[in-house]
């Protein structure tokens, strides 16, 4: 099956960018696709072999999950890279251009929901973190 990619482009630059991806304290604030979700609590162990746990869950808590997943490889400010429990894998890039940063996400598409849903999904919690960039001061 073919790989999905999403994508934005941040005003803020690449050190800014690389901690609020991957500083619980950021992840909370962004890792949901709709105002009716959050994100109540993340872990995040950012090293080869580390793994991660992002709780997201409606806010009236009536369906929630835990986004779980092992790294493989970390290259700091440029590369992570990860594969979930079902062995699909995730490749998120963080290129800078100057004064803006391209963050990209390419991942294994599961197999219950619609690509367009999967896409859709990811490209709204990516454009949630862009915001939070990007209003941070």
């Amino acid at each position: 099956m073919e790989k999905i990619t999403v994508t934005t482009t941040i005003k803020a630059n690449l050190e800014k960018v690389w901690a609020y991806w991957t500083q619980p304290e950021h992840i909370i604030q962004w890792n949901f696709a709709a105002e009716e979700w959050c994100c109540p609590r993340a872990t995040n162990e950012l090293q080869s072999g580390g793994s991660f746990n992002w709780r997201m869950e409606s806010k009236d808590g009536k369906m929630g999950f835990d986004f779980v997943g092992t790294y493989d490889k970390i290259i700091e400010n440029e590369l992570i890279t990860y594969k979930m429990p079902d062995g699909r894998q995730v490749d998120i890039t963080f290129e800078s251009t100057g004064e803006e940063v391209i963050v990209k996400e390419i991942f294994d598409p599961e197999q219950i929901n619609p690509i367009d849903l999967q896409r859709n999904g990811w490209q709204a919690i990516l454009e949630n973190f862009k915001k939070h960039v990007e209003s941070a001061v």
